[in-house]
């Protein structure tokens, strides 16, 4: 976790079977607490969700190679996000 970084406390309803597993990676110290595992998952999920990124790639590959900056900027608008750097880490 970065230092500094915002949180907030909420619910989450775990299967008793996924949180006892993951009590005992936190007893073994594969895991550094509940919530640490939580984020952890979190944030995999989410580079998960980036996957698309790669499956849109294959397809511009299939259909006339990468995006142009207009198109980039576009899809970006539509899609809510702030653009990346270029050369920066995802």
């Amino acid at each position: 976790m970065v230092f500094g970084m915002a949180t907030r406390k909420v619910t989450v309803t775990l299967d008793e079977v996924q949180l006892a597993q993951i009590r005992r990676l936190v007893d073994g110290g594969g895991a550094p607490s509940v919530s640490g595992f939580v984020q952890h998952a979190v944030a995999l999920a989410l580079d998960d969700v980036a996957g698309w990124g790669a499956m849109l790639a294959g397809a511009l590959d299939d259909t006339g190679g990468p995006l142009s900056d207009d198109e980039r900027m576009w899809a970006d608008e539509q899609l809510g996000t702030r653009p990346r750097r270029r050369g920066s880490a995802a």
